[in-house]
């Protein structure tokens, strides 16, 4: 049921210069979601009746990832005004005029953060009647953090940046989340009234807790339960260290949910993948994208599947495979390359150092080795030999190749597309297939072998070749 008395602030308008990245900050990514659809998904489950982002820099592609993962979001734009306290003064003009209720504020950056914390500080918030209730946590290492500063009985007085610090201020190991829930009038009356007299010559949100204060309202801090919820991404370190521990977190959940997973330490498995119980992953395997995976299939090692499907008791190992398709009791690799398009039918294989794309192959078929299948269509119980080609392009265009049901070909087969070959017809090995073949017929087009004696003594004299022919002779 959505909380019409809540709203939800989500700032995105940093430039993320520590990322040292093209890309915004925000849609750095973690488990295969952006930063910020964590955040968002978040946001999501709070129910909340309004969800704004604010945004700046790389502003649409920012705004383009919001309604992606939050459709009904607002996307607001902050001006050239620097600074947090900014940012949530443009989002509350925002919001519709009557709006008499909460704000959550809560940062594009920090992804770990889950909804029942949030919920709990919300409702801390509202039984306390404070105008402010800020989200801290106790850290061993406080470098960089705005810190709490509370007074001798233990309330809270205000919160201090690292730079804007004193060396006192800065021994406090109690740090600002940057998460708040504010009462939008107390909000609403002391946004205009912050300065940028500081170190950054910004408009600190984190200056709203002391005018609050001052002002005689209640403010409260509630810590989190775990520092690590409330980690900010800033850096490529910081975002590995997240990745590894929400990453554990997965692997730990499939784990309980059915799933063997041999060492989860080298598993990495993406929250919108979906694995049934009995799926053995081996080390090494990368479960990427909206991936299923079907009771009984056993992944890796080695192996990377980005947004594939994968059958009941299918064998996959070193393989490397993005939008296929794999069919029950199917065998894929080792060493194999599934692009786009591929569909194996059930009990089928593709065998090692086998690339595939947009290629449909029937139930029971085998490519099993050293073989390109591009554009085709192989229909089922049909063996290609080691070393088939389809010749799919001509410099201009893609053909398709289509190999009917129960076919043999040979060993360096090439198929010249476009080009059709019926059912149950048989390839001879090293034939160029450049006309279609009928259903039963033998296709050869390998010229008669000829040899030429004493060439290699003729042609090579002084070679260790030749002398190796002639003492053969000997």
């Amino acid at each position: 049921m959505t909380d019409s008395r809540l709203a939800i602030i989500v700032l995105a308008a940093g430039q993320g210069t520590r990322m040292k990245s093209s890309r915004p900050k925000v849609l750095h990514e973690l488990a295969g979601i952006p930063l910020i659809g964590h955040v968002l998904a978040t946001a999501r489950e709070l129910a909340a009746a309004h969800v704004l982002t604010v945004v700046r820099h790389d502003r649409d592609v920012v705004a383009a990832a919001v309604f992606e993962y939050l459709p009904e979001a607002i996307v607001v734009d902050q001006d050239e005004i620097p600074g947090t306290g900014r940012a949530v003064e443009v989002a509350i003009a925002a919001l519709p005029a009557g709006f008499e209720g909460d704000v959550v504020v809560v940062s594009g950056d920090v992804p770990l953060l889950d909804a029942d914390t949030l919920t709990n500080l919300v409702e801390a918030h509202r039984r306390a009647s404070a105008a402010a209730t800020l989200l801290s946590a106790i850290v061993d290492d406080a470098t960089g953090y705005g810190r709490v500063v509370r007074d001798a009985s233990g309330a809270m007085l205000r919160i201090v940046e690292h730079r804007d610090a004193n060396d006192d201020e800065r021994g406090i190991v109690e740090i600002n989340s940057g998460t708040y829930v504010f009462s939008v009038g107390p909000l609403r009356a002391q946004l205009p009234r912050l300065g940028s007299g500081n170190d950054q010559g910004e408009r600190y949100l984190t200056d709203v807790v002391g005018l609050l204060h001052d002002a005689g309202d209640v403010v409260e801090a509630v810590a989190a339960a775990d520092a690590w919820l409330v980690e900010g991404i800033n850096d490529r370190v910081q975002l590995a260290r997240a990745a590894a521990r929400l990453n554990a977190m997965i692997v730990r959940g499939w784990q309980l949910a059915g799933v063997t997973v041999h060492d989860p330490a080298t598993t990495w498995i993406d929250l919108r993948a979906t694995l049934a119980e009995d799926v053995e992953l081996l080390p090494g395997t990368h479960i990427a994208g909206s991936t299923t995976v079907a009771s009984g299939a056993r992944i890796g090692p080695d192996t990377t599947l980005r947004d594939c499907e994968v059958g009941r008791d299918a064998v996959i190992s070193r393989t490397d495979a993005t939008l296929a398709v794999i069919g029950a009791k199917a065998s894929v690799g080792p060493f194999a390359y599934l692009r786009p398009g591929t569909e194996l039918g059930d009990g089928g294989k593709i065998g090692t150092y086998v690339e595939t794309k947009n290629a449909k192959i029937g139930a029971g078929a085998k490519v099993p080795h050293l073989s390109y299948m591009g554009d085709v269509t192989i229909g089922e119980g049909t063996n290609i030999g080691a070393g088939g080609i389809t010749a799919n392009y001509d410099d201009v265009a893609k053909h398709p190749t289509t190999i009917g049901a129960h076919v043999h070909t040979g060993v360096h087969n090439s198929f010249v597309a476009p080009v059709t070959i019926g059912d149950g017809a048989k390839i001879g090995a090293g034939t160029v297939v450049r006309k279609n073949v009928p259903a039963g017929a033998l296709a050869v087009s390998v010229a008669q072998q000829r040899i030429t004696e004493g060439w290699t003594e003729r042609n090579r004299a002084g070679t260790h070749s030749a002398q190796a022919a002639s003492d053969a002779q000997e």
